[in-house]
């Protein structure tokens, strides 16, 4: 249920009808628009209809029926998009649009700090790189794990940039957060309900990434569990799903940003790597995802792809990474975005 509170409504008001929700055997969530105060109540649905007596409270305007089954990311809780903010002028949801880049692993000090710079001058916000990595076969490359992680901040110190990572197992979720400034959820992690829980106690931005097989429906779930635990910070993120063709490594299903746009108040981020497989296609499913109405973009780029250890074939080469961003600011005005001023080719 929705209880929306009168726009004259007082804190002491407010924390009433708190406690009545939790008397009554259900989690209430504050979310503040912009001009009144809304509490989603979410706990057992069987019983939601005992809240309906909240109506009669003092400074309550309405209690409303949540339709969706994931509540707290739909918009009918929070009909205004959200932004997630990762440090002070860097916004996922606002007016920016924000491009992470990095390899998809962390190889060594040279190639992690060299991308930095070079995605750095080409107008990247964020750095990406993995430490831990979830392969196919258990013989590929799994990541330099901590190793990984302290290249990472080194980077980060002599770049600025934050960084963002992937956690792969529960246990590494301190460890992970010891270091990185987003956690990213892979693919293949989106339904590890353990997991979810876990990063949904910590503050600190959490990327999801759909599951290859996944609904638009379940991938909201998903984003659900993290936000059942008090974390707001959400940020979904397409990167392809599974079909029958195989021209591409994935499928990347551009209409995911409209309708997630239409279903979440969440960001929404593309990631056109792992979508195409192939670097040449990547500039054009930038632009394409940037026209959809998406809220920022996670590129792998590497200085030498085909030395990489990793997702070599659709990594950008840093001079392709900065004309590609070059021309994706002229997508992004038409779009009303807008992103840092770049140099171009390097």
């Amino acid at each position: 249920m929705i209880i929306v509170m009168e726009q004259s409504s007082d804190c002491k008001l407010t924390d009433a009808v708190v406690a009545r929700i939790r008397e009554l055997g259900y989690e209430p969530h504050l979310i503040q628009g912009s001009n009144r105060q809304v509490i989603g109540a979410v706990g057992d649905e069987r019983g939601k209809m005992v809240l309906q007596s909240i109506e009669s409270m003092p400074g309550v305007e309405s209690v409303v029926p949540i339709l969706k089954p994931y509540k707290l990311a739909s918009r009918e809780v929070c009909p205004e998009p959200s932004q997630v903010e990762i440090q002070p002028g860097l916004v996922f949801g606002g007016d920016e649009l924000i491009v992470m880049a990095g390899p998809c692993s962390v190889e060594s000090e040279q190639q992690i700090v060299e991308t930095a710079h070079a995605v750095k001058r080409a107008g990247a916000r964020i750095l990406r790189g993995g430490a831990f990595k979830p392969r196919t076969s258990p013989y590929s490359f799994q990541g330099m794990e901590e190793d990984g992680l302290k290249l990472l901040a080194t980077a980060r110190e002599e770049t600025g940039l934050p960084i963002i990572t992937e956690v792969v197992n529960p246990r590494d979720v301190e460890l992970v957060a010891r270091y990185s400034d987003i956690m990213q959820v892979g693919a293949r992690n989106m339904q590890n309900f353990a997991l979810l829980k876990m990063l949904g106690q910590l503050d600190k931005p959490i990327l999801l990434k759909r599951g290859m097989s996944a609904t638009i429906q379940e991938f909201l779930m998903s984003a659900e569990y993290i936000l059942a635990e008090g974390n707001r910070r959400v940020i979904m993120c397409e990167r392809g799903i599974r079909t029958f063709e195989t021209a591409t490594r994935n499928t990347l299903d551009i209409s995911a940003v409209p309708v997630l746009k239409e279903q979440t108040h969440l960001p929404v981020v593309i990631d056109p790597s792992h979508a195409t497989g192939h670097s040449s296609l990547v500039p054009s499913m930038c632009y394409a995802s940037v026209a959809a109405g998406c809220d920022g973009l996670i590129v792998e780029v590497h200085p030498n792809p085909e030395k990489a250890a990793s997702d070599g074939p659709q990594s950008l080469r840093p001079a392709a990474f900065a004309d590609m961003m070059m021309k994706l600011k002229d997508f992004a005005e038409v779009s009303g975005r807008t992103l840092p001023e770049v140099g171009g080719s390097l």
